[in-house]
């Protein structure tokens, strides 16, 4: 998998994120050469970015023609990850989902189309957006599924526009575009309060395995929606960089890869198997479900990466939790100070 990655010039866009940090260590650890890095650092830390020669970073939005102009020529391979993180935030604050979660695309994929010919650019699509909206048992959603016109929020709209964004640069300037379908990604990476104040507690509280895993440790109560009925397909943030590097070197330009376990795990039983492994003493506190939130149960259907792309999640989730609980325990500093710096909006909120 690796060889075709030496001695290639990349653009990282949101590099400095959780899944982005990871990546960027992956591609180094690879053998690349030369790893450019976009990053405004509105949801992300510089900490998540190794020391290293190889690694350009270039601070700002991708949608300013400022950054656009500083990226080097001859990219090989391109990774778009930014976004405004995440669906809450996006509630919050619907232009500013619109600035840092799609003008950024359409801004990256116009300048790659008129400016340079990467041999493929990988665009991080949200694999929540086309999974069906049920709380009954839930067939795998595959790539072909369909795509309603009704969204739970302003993020999940971007991402579905910003696959269509690409799809017309590849149809009218044969952009080398692959969509690569994230599930739920966790992992060591993944800091609590990462970057600068979002309008909304979720800012804090991101994805529910961080949140689950820090307050577990803790003993704080662990707050389970939809009396923690509601299923996700989980996958560790590795296993989903190197998917990424798959749609890179083996994805079809035009073709959208789902990179899913292909397992539903239900909240309930993720929040026992993290009290398991943390030893805590929280209570579950089940409550109704958001008023936003009509995702149930959903999973992501793996046969098409897995023959197109000869991808396969490897690490289990019992394996996965128990390394980012060590992580999260490893890496306690950071994240108080990255929940301090947001403590009193939070107040706010809540007074509010």
């Amino acid at each position: 998998m690796t060889s075709h990655l030496e001695e290639s010039t990349t653009l990282v866009v949101g590099g400095a994120g959780f899944v982005g940090g990871n990546l960027v260590r992956l591609l180094l650890d690879s053998g690349v050469q030369h790893v450019t890095v976009v990053d405004n650092f509105l949801s992300s830390e510089r900490s998540n970015l190794p020391n290293d020669p190889r690694l350009i970073l270039i601070e700002g939005s991708i949608s300013d023609d400022s950054t656009l102009q500083k990226i080097p020529e001859g990219l090989d391979f391109v990774w778009h990850l930014a976004c405004f993180h995440g669906n809450q935030s996006s509630i919050a604050d619907p232009l500013s989902d619109h600035a840092n979660n799609l003008l950024t695309s359409l801004k990256l994929f116009h300048y790659l189309s008129m400016k340079q010919n990467p041999q493929k650019v990988v665009y991080a699509a949200a694999g929540c957006a086309v999974a069906e909206k049920t709380f009954a048992a839930p067939a795998a959603t595959s790539e072909d599924a369909p795509v309603t016109m009704f969204h739970d929020s302003p993020y999940s709209i971007s991402k579905i526009v910003g696959e269509l964004y690409g799809n017309y640069f590849f149809k009218r300037t044969g952009l080398n575009f692959v969509k690569a379908r994230f599930q739920n990604v966790y992992g060591p990476g993944e800091v609590l309060g990462a970057g600068k104040w979002r309008g909304t507690p979720a800012t804090v509280w991101r994805n529910v395995i961080p949140t689950f895993v820090w307050r577990a440790l803790q003993n704080m109560t662990l707050r389970l929606d939809h009396h923690g009925q509601v299923g996700r397909d989980f996958i560790h943030v590795r296993d989903v960089c190197r998917g990424l590097v798959l749609c890179a070197l083996e994805g079809e330009p035009g073709e959208s890869y789902n990179l899913a376990s292909g397992r539903e795990t239900l909240i309930i039983d993720l929040a026992q198997l993290i009290r398991k492994e943390t030893g805590s003493s929280s209570q579950l506190e089940l409550v109704g479900s958001r008023d936003w939130d009509a995702s149930g149960r959903r999973f992501g259907a793996t046969e098409k990466s897995r023959l197109r792309l000869g991808f396969n999640s490897e690490i289990s989730l019992e394996d996965g939790i128990a390394e980012t609980v060590q992580w999260t325990r490893d890496n306690s500093t950071l994240i108080q100070t990255c929940i301090n710096r947001h403590q009193d909006k939070m107040r706010d909120c809540v007074e509010s």
